[in-house]
């Protein structure tokens, strides 16, 4: 049998995680393959996609998630709804995934936390847009809240979201105005680079808002513990990190590549060990 071979593109991409937890996926799943790293600058992607072709399956990050798309044969179609595609998987058909939206919803799951409710998402980039699509599939109430300069994509993504999922709740606003309104929400999401290595003293919203929250969920993974995630739980909220959501995503490829299913507590340990390794490297 040949060797199976999988991989990870995009640019830049020199501290990823990816080889470190897909390695350990393959040996919690008792399955054979090597997986490694494609740095693909912009308007290489076309260039390289008959080696690409050569891999079993591979995963995608920024810049080429959408410039894959036609590329392949087929979508998912979570896939398609999102435009989006993180995960393929080759064979007589090339087929795209994202394993975005699973890496958050199995984030949540794995700590009893329901997607439900009042959802505030503070953020309007490409994390933020994962998450308010599930919030608003949901049927969550959901408040998108960003910066002043951030105006024109909250607006873009409200808009898109109105018209992918018709009847879905959603409303934008300033984190300023956020603040002020007394809401109380039953998830907090930040999906801003606020708070990321190496600046890890800021946060992207008041102590006061944290408060008023029942789970903090943050997207960031690196630190594995974030300013925010701290003072949700010294308010007493549950809180969730980026690093969860990192390996879930790993996790759900294993399935579309290989079937492999795991035991939630295997996963916890991995979350763990790679917050680990991370901390070898920064």
């Amino acid at each position: 049998m040949s060797e199976r071979k999988f991989a990870v593109i995009g640019h830049p991409i020199g501290h990823t995680m990816s080889p470190f937890i897909h390695k350990r996926l393959f040996e919690l799943a008792d399955t054979e393959g090597t997986y490694t790293i494609y740095d693909i600058a912009p308007g290489e992607l076309s260039s390289a996609i008959h080696e690409l072709n050569q891999l079993d399956g591979y995963n995608i990050t920024i810049p080429h998630k959408q410039q894959i798309i036609p590329l392949l044969d087929r979508l998912d179609p979570k896939a398609a709804l999102y435009g989006s595609v993180n995960t393929v998987r080759n064979g007589a058909v090339r087929e795209g995934f994202t394993t975005d939206p699973d890496g958050f919803l199995q984030s949540l799951a794995a700590e009893g936390v329901a997607l439900a409710g009042q959802v505030c998402v503070i953020g309007c980039g490409g994390a933020a847009r994962t998450i308010v699509y599930e919030a608003a599939l949901a049927g969550c109430d959901i408040t998108i809240a960003v910066r002043p300069r951030g105006e024109g994509l909250r607006q873009a993504l409200e808009k898109e979201v109105a018209e992918k999922i018709p009847g879905a709740d959603v409303k934008t606003c300033l984190i300023s105005d956020v603040e002020q309104s007394g809401l109380c929400p039953d998830l907090l999401i930040n999906a801003t680079p606020v708070g990321m290595y190496p600046k890890t003293d800021a946060m992207p919203v008041s102590e006061t808002l944290v408060s008023r929250s029942k789970t903090v969920f943050d997207a960031i993974y690196n630190p594995l513990e974030t300013r925010l995630i701290r003072t949700a739980r010294a308010s007493g909220a549950k809180a969730i990190g980026g690093m969860a959501m990192l390996v879930w995503q790993a996790v759900a490829a294993h399935a579309i590549w290989d079937g492999s299913v795991y035991q939630t507590a295997d996963i916890n340990e991995l979350i763990q060990e790679s917050a680990e390794e991370m901390q070898k490297h920064f």
